[in-house]
């Protein structure tokens, strides 16, 4: 399990004036305040929350 692969993904927009789902998946991704940073497994699920938010995040491997 710990082979999966991991990635960084940054809130770099912030989420006042954006609809309620786009904050909700700030929120799931563990990101609520601007710049904060969360290292997650990459998985289909969270790249879907990506999606819906990827103009509000950046998106970088983890090392």
């Amino acid at each position: 399990m710990s082979d999966q692969k991991k990635i960084k993904v940054t809130q770099t927009g912030s989420p006042i004036r954006r609809r309620f789902d786009q904050r909700e998946n700030l929120v799931g991704l563990g990101l609520n305040k601007m710049h904060r940073s969360k290292i997650l497994k990459d998985t289909p699920e969270v790249r879907g929350m990506i999606t819906k938010v990827q103009h509000l995040v950046r998106v970088e491997d983890a090392k």
